[in-house]
């Protein structure tokens, strides 16, 4: 991995891969809904949008047909924390990729008719979202364990706020957003040093520089939202603190993750699904913000099962915190995350977006034998540890269902009897 600048400051890294023929490369914008009020709620995810809808030398159907026409792809997405332009294409056409994706970064027109029927777009998208309760209740558990904090606002926003914007308001925000400190190019793929002018071509002139945004660091919440829908099943999440991305090290909470529900060999699977056939989907996951993390559980299953579910998914809790991991589950996990990282290393695209989220978000990148020895150093003493910070809170939960008399059960303090 390559670290590097342009003449104009904006920080560029890139990793050399001259087996494979491809080249996938991303503009990474360091802002997303964290970054919105309540009156914006949704704008950087518009603007995502609005980007591949027309510049002044390219239509959104130009763009769309230039890389059909190249065979690569071109896609965005937006989180939390950050937004990601990238497209993929023969290390041939990285050429035509920059210049495409550079016209659409500096010179999108945002066409007020264009703007009109993209919101319509992204009202389909959120109602899509609404229609869909195993999505819809993982932001609603955003909101019970952020609160009225910006990392518990949903990423599309709402019909409400999105009704009122126009192009000004897009254009202003991203003035403020979109700035040099806040941008980051990466690249991975079959490249050579000419990729260095190709980019000081098409990025050089960028002059829009800012002042870093003071975020406020969220507290844990520990608070149940419920949402009523009729379903045939009850969706629900429980979470609890976890990491940010400044820990030195994430390793133990990985690890920790799949012995609990990483996998179709973690506890949660196999009580719940294999052993009591009480779900089909249950799950955990672990998400990093850049001062804090949340830890979450996922489960759906019929109303009249609910209240099991929910117990014997504390019970399991209960039993790891007090009795930490396996020393089977340890080794298997070191040997899962190692063969997941390998694995990952294969594709352009996931090294290419490995390099800029960690760019953009700490600045910190390990060689693969690195990340090697952090996992095989993690031991049962940073599990506990781990365990610790994790039950230190009541846990907040929420539930799409038909009705919450399960929810209503239980109580956030019930892990290890606080």
């Amino acid at each position: 991995m390559n670290k590097t600048h342009l003449n104009n400051g904006l920080r560029v890294v890139t990793e050399k891969i001259p087996t494979c023929r491809s080249v996938a490369i991303g503009i990474w914008v360091k802002t997303g809904s964290r970054n919105e009020t309540q009156l914006n709620n949704g704008i950087s995810h518009f603007i995502e949008h609005m980007l591949f809808k027309g510049t002044e030398r390219h239509s959104a159907k130009d763009i769309a047909e230039v890389f059909d026409g190249i065979g690569g792809n071109v896609n965005a997405f937006t989180s939390k924390e950050y937004t990601c332009y990238y497209a993929k294409v023969l290390d041939e056409h990285l050429g035509i990729a920059v210049d495409i994706l550079s016209d659409m970064f500096f010179n999108s027109v945002f066409n007020e008719e264009e703007l009109e029927k993209e919101k319509n777009v992204i009202f389909e998208e959120i109602a899509m979202y609404e229609d869909t309760p195993d999505d819809l209740v993982h932001d609603l558990v955003a909101k019970a364990a952020y609160g009225s904090h910006p990392l518990g606002y949903t990423i599309l926003g709402t019909q409400a706020h999105l009704s009122g914007m126009k192009p000004n308001d897009l254009r202003a925000y991203m003035k403020e957003c979109y700035t040099i400190e806040n941008t980051v190019i990466a690249v991975a793929g079959n490249i050579d040093d000419s990729v260095f002018e190709l980019l000081e071509k098409h990025f050089g002139h960028f002059n829009v520089s800012g002042t870093q945004q003071n975020q406020e660091e969220p507290a844990f919440m520990s608070e149940r939202v419920f949402q009523a829908k009729t379903t045939e099943q009850n969706h629900i999440c429980l979470s609890l603190p976890g990491l940010s991305l400044r820990e030195e090290n994430l390793y133990p909470m990985v690890l920790l993750n799949n012995a609990i529900g990483g996998g179709m060999s973690s506890r949660l699977f196999q009580e719940i699904r294999e052993k009591r056939g009480l779900a089909y989907s249950v799950y955990s996951y672990h998400s990093s913000h850049i001062d804090n993390g949340v830890f979450t559980i996922y489960t759906g299953t019929a109303p009249k099962q609910t209240e099991e579910v929910l117990k014997v998914t504390i019970e399991m809790l209960n039993d790891i915190a007090e009795k930490g991991m396996t020393d089977a589950e340890l080794r298997k996990g070191k040997e899962q995350l190692k063969g997941s990282l390998i694995l990952s290393l294969e594709s352009t695209n996931s090294r290419m977006n490995r390099i800029g989220k960690n760019e953009l978000m700490t600045g910190r990148h390990y060689t693969l034998d690195e990340m090697i020895n952090r996992i095989e150093s993690v031991e049962m003493e940073h599990i506990h540890a781990l365990t610790r910070k994790l039950f230190s809170k009541p846990f907040a939960i929420a539930m799409v269902g038909s009705r919450d008399e399960a929810l209503q059960s239980i109580r956030g303090d019930e892990l290890l009897g606080k």
